[in-house]
């Protein structure tokens, strides 16, 4: 089965595949591949910026979400469906792409009918996906060859920033083009950050998500730890917020339920970033560790946590329920 089926939706669930053909496709138009829970808000948010966009997800609910359901987006049908990444590559110049991992990303630029068999001279390539540096420098160098110029640019902030608009991208690639990707990203981002050359700009994702994890799971133990102690959640999570121990995950993605309305700890953790995408990154920052010979013990630990986690149970809830992983399964060993 091609890596192309599993694309879908960043939970790497399975769906069918359904055929679309682009019509009335203009130079204009920017492609978008990867309509999963952040890339579906930034494929919208494109189209709330008034641009015309082209379309390959192999999950149809995703595809039709900004199709069939494209009225609903600036009173505008903008979406056109693709039936693969190499027709949406012929009619389109400057294409983005949001994929789960390494794999997904090889298939989708250089598998069969990926975007490397119909992509033009000149196209610019921004791949928002979060994968190793070394493959974001293997895959631009095959575009390279086909005369397109492709650009690593992950991203951070979740998927409420992503419905918001306002992630943060991390850019890595030619300087030359970072001015005209910047005017593309800016679209669904509130601060694009130039990195250096192409695989830092998912060099300084994977540190991130490291960072991310950890403080997570350190919030998690926290908010339970407390609790257990006789504080109120709502109570615990003022405090940690007006004091030294405040960072993104008690304050902004808090995984005790109830404290924050519109996160996934306060809808049985669904939605997200699924903790078996953070076990990914965690196994990516592990083996930049260890080819620079770095030492990150609390990294390795968290890996080591993301991934029981991914074989217990938890693999498609969001990261956050770390908590709930804490109290179902550590408590109870």
């Amino acid at each position: 089965m091609s890596l192309l089926q599993n694309i879908s939706r960043l939970s790497l669930r399975t769906v069918h595949v359904r055929h679309f053909s682009v019509t009335n496709a203009s130079k204009s138009n920017i492609g978008f591949i990867g309509l999963g829970n952040m890339g579906n808000h930034m494929a919208k948010n494109l189209m709330k910026k008034g641009e015309s966009i082209v379309v390959f997800d192999i999950s149809k609910e995703s595809v039709n979400s900004l199709t069939t359901d494209g009225e609903k987006i600036n009173n505008l049908l903008r979406a056109q469906a693709a039936s693969s990444p190499s027709e949406v590559a012929a009619n389109c110049e400057k294409i983005i792409t949001m994929l789960p991992s390494n794999p997904h990303v090889k298939e989708v630029y250089t598998g069969n009918n990926g975007i490397l068999s119909g992509v033009k001279k000149g196209s610019l390539l921004l791949d928002s996906s979060t994968i190793d540096p070394a493959v974001s420098r293997h895959v631009g160098e095959q575009c390279q060859a086909k005369g397109a110029s492709y650009m690593d640019c992950p991203v951070s902030g979740g998927v409420n920033a992503a419905r918001d608009g306002i992630l943060t991208f991390m850019v890595g690639g030619d300087s030359a083009k970072f001015e005209e990707a910047k005017s593309i990203l800016e679209k669904m981002g509130k601060n694009i950050i130039q990195c250096g050359e192409l695989g830092t700009g998912n060099s300084a994702k994977i540190c991130n998500n490291m960072l991310l994890a950890i403080s997570m799971i350190g919030t998690s133990e926290t908010m339970n730890l407390g609790v257990k102690l006789g504080l109120k959640p709502e109570l615990l999570a003022q405090i940690l917020n007006m004091s030294t121990g405040r960072c993104w995950s008690s304050e902004l993605y808090n995984p005790y339920p109830g404290i924050l309305p519109n996160v996934p700890s306060s809808n049985d953790y669904q939605g997200g970033f699924g903790s078996a995408l953070m076990r990914k990154d965690l196994g990516l920052s592990q083996d930049a560790a260890s080819a620079t010979k770095s030492a990150t013990p609390l990294g390795k630990k968290a890996f080591e946590i993301y991934s029981e986690m991914s074989d217990k149970g938890f693999g498609q809830k969001d990261f956050s329920s770390a908590l709930k992983f804490i109290q179902d399964v550590l408590e109870k060993q």
